[in-house]
């Protein structure tokens, strides 16, 4: 139907609408969001998920990433996240569960290097802290090359191990009881 009002009125509703309420805020964030997932093909589903990343440098800023691991994501010439990196590393430093899917050569690797590095904070000598089991040794291998290079100059000790003789004599013969 027809809505009938004063100028007065129309006046009076017209300042009304332009103040934005905390609710329409958050909707336009949110409008804001969706449209970055879709522009980037970020498919998610759960429930009150970090916003994504556009940039590597927002690690630092709103996760206080260690800088010598920002300093190596630059030297190794990654510019800008991809959109697996985007999403999951919010996900995973908000300590969240994740399963994401990403065709090779994405960036899958990194995307869960530097939240597990942020998440050890310091290098301690505690042993084990941090285990990541790899299907095949190529796999293994490409993991180890790029936690070594982004773990560069931080103090972490990154090991590849790929038999159980071999940790013995690498770590010690108690490792396997130790660990």
């Amino acid at each position: 139907g027809i809505k009938w009002m004063s100028s007065l009125e129309a006046k009076f509703e017209d300042k009304k609408d332009r103040k934005p309420t905390a609710e329409k805020l958050e909707r336009l964030r949110r409008e804001k969001i969706n449209r970055f997932r879709n522009q980037h093909r970020i498919n998610v589903q759960g429930t009150d998920l970090p916003d994504p990343i556009a940039t590597f440098e927002q690690l630092q800023e709103e996760y206080k990433v260690h800088p010598k691991i920002m300093e190596n994501i630059q030297a190794a010439g990654f510019l800008a996240p991809t959109p697996i990196q985007m999403q999951a590393i919010p996900v995973m430093l908000h300590g969240r569960e994740l399963l994401a899917s990403a065709p090779t050569g994405s960036g899958k690797t990194l995307a869960f290097c530097i939240p597990l590095l942020t998440h050890l904070k310091q290098p301690r000598n505690k042993g084990f802290r941090a285990l990541i089991i790899s299907p095949t040794r190529e796999l293994a291998s490409q993991t180890h090359r790029e936690l070594v290079k982004l773990a560069e100059g931080t103090g972490f000790r990154i090991h590849m191990i790929h038999k159980a003789a071999e940790a013995a004599k690498k770590f010690g013969p108690k490792s396997s009881k130790k660990f």
